[in-house]
Order: C-alpha cells, then structure tokens, then sequence
C-alpha cells in the first residue's frame, strides 16, 4: 500500500464488461456501471452525533462545510459514476458521513493523489479520505485516524469449489493460484504459504504470475485457474459486480509482519481530528459504516473501533 504499482484493463465476461484498475497505495477496481443503490445517497436518515457536534471548531461551525481531498479514479473506493459524473464509492460515502455526522456540508476536491498531502499541509483541504496508510513518514505531517484495513484476499469460482480458506492456509498447497507481477502477494506472501506448505510435507502452490487482475480473472472464469490472491478492494469489486461467478472469500489473509490499515489523514495537530474521530467512531456504533462498507463489496476490511495515530 505503501508504492503505487498500477496496472488497469478490461475484463469481457458473458453479457458484461468489468473494467479494472488496481494500485497498491489505492488498491481499488471498477465497474462499468454501478447499481442504484449504490449511487444513493446514504447519508439519507442519518443524524448529527451531539457529542462529535462538540467537537467542531466555532469558525468551521460558521463556515457549515468542510474539504476532503480524494482521487476520484479508483473504483470502488473514489470515482466518478457514469451518468451525471458525481463522486461515488466507499470513501466518498465515509466523507460524506462524517459531514452529516458533525452537522456540515463536505466539499469534495478531485485531485491526484501525490498533491493531497501537500494540500493538507497547506490548508487547501480539512482532511483526506483516499486509502492513505499510515506510514511513518507520514504521521510526521499528518494526524491519521484508522477506518479500514484494505488487505488481501482470494476470489474463487462460485461456492469456492476447492473449499480454500486462510483459515487453513494449507488448502492452497498445490493448488493452482494467480498473483499479479511485482505485487506484495507475489513477491512475500505466498512464498511464505509455500513454505508452511512444506513444512507440513505438502507441495507448495501452484503459483501463476500475471500482468494483471483481468487476465487472473479471465482465467478464473474459464477453469484455467482455481483461485486469484490479491488486493481485497479489486475481487470484492468484481465479485459484487458478478456474484452469479465470483466469491470473495474471508477472512483477509493476515500478514506476518505489519498491517493492511487505511487512515484518513488530517494536517498535524488539526483542530478537526478529535471531530472527525468522534464522527467515524459513531458511524461505527451505530452501523452506518458497515452499510458504507457493504455497498462496495469490502465488509472483510471492517473495523471495530478507530483510534487516532500522531
């Protein structure tokens, strides 16, 4: 999550066309079209948290809005839909509840993501909601505030045929499995499933490496492959887009080293981050953030509470 690897494509399946696109530091994929629901507005019902309310700077208060930053060109995460061309996806909807849970307007500004944390720093933008990880060199310049964790997983045929499960790691050895080129699946974690695979005198997965996520899921669709491993946010995407072909499979693999955690991201020592804590924590406890989650496919990457990293 921490380099961007991009690679995007196109995937023609029977009576549909999945279009693809996938970064490790945004780790997303996309569709040709989404559903009704899905361009609903979700904040519709939702009321003000009084005490994240609280919490709200006087001059913000007076000003009723507040800036997020995003790069809307990663499906399913930030995009653009079709029709009208309004921002769409779970970061969106998560800006869009953190407004409506501190009582204000959210202003969405459409920037590449290499200028967002230059905008923060520079009083352009209150906050990011763009699959940022809270590296080290970044919480030197931001307050973060965890609310996702976009890690890895596996997409099967329908009903998972072969029974895989990270539960069991050991349900690959031997089994034929795609990972993309130069990605984090390729390169540490499945070596490492192989290894567990022969320590327990199993032979080691079948690994394919390929360009990209469409060509994984072409071959998963005809039975050339049994399973693809990579970024959660992509298969879920496609899965929600063909659940008739594809299952997402949970839980996400657990790294052995590290975390897959995403964070929103505020200006060091920001006057907002306690507000927007508040208002993600609230949208957690009452169940806004699981729907925010579920319309895109990514309920593997839910979290129980967030905290604040500075």
């Amino acid at each position: 999550m921490n380099i961007r690897h991009c690679a995007g494509a196109a995937l023609a399946g029977t009576a549909l066309v999945l279009s693809l696109a996938a970064c490790s530091d945004h780790s997303d994929a996309g569709g040709t079209s989404t559903t009704t629901e899905q361009e609903s507005d979700i904040t519709k019902g939702v009321e003000a948290d009084p005490a994240a309310e609280k919490l709200v700077p006087d001059d913000v208060k007076d000003a009723g809005a507040i800036t997020v930053a995003m790069d809307l060109s990663y499906p399913p995460t930030s995009f653009l839909s079709e029709g009208d061309k309004q921002p769409i996806g779970y970061n969106v909807d998560i800006a869009n509840l953190i407004g409506t849970k501190l009582g204000l307007d959210v202003d969405i500004k459409d920037v590449s993501f290499e200028t967002i944390i230059p905008g923060l720093q520079g009083g352009r933008y209150d906050f990011t909601t763009t699959n940022m990880s809270p590296t080290p060199e970044r919480l030197k310049v931001l307050d973060m505030i965890t609310y996702w964790e976009a890690g890895s997983s596996l997409i099967t045929a329908k009903d998972n045929p072969e029974d895989f499960t990270f539960e069991d790691p050991s349900t690959l050895c031997g089994h034929k499995v795609a990972v993309m080129t130069g990605t984090t699946q390729a390169e540490i974690y499945l070596p490492e499933i192989s290894k567990e695979c022969n320590a327990a005198g199993m032979d080691d997965v079948d690994a394919t490496t390929l360009p990209n996520v469409q060509d994984a899921l072409t071959q998963l669709a005809s039975g050339r492959l049994e399973t693809v491993f990579y970024d959660t946010s992509s298969l879920a995407w496609a899965a929600k887009q063909q659940p008739d072909q594809f299952d997402l499979l949970e839980p996400q693999y657990q790294k052995k080293v590290g975390n897959d955690i995403v964070a929103i991201g505020l200006d060091k020592k920001s006057p907002l981050t306690e507000a927007i804590h508040g208002a993600v924590q609230s949208m957690m406890d009452d169940g806004t953030y699981e729907e925010a989650l579920s319309r895109w496919g990514l309920e593997a990457g839910a979290m129980d509470t967030s905290k604040i990293l500075s």
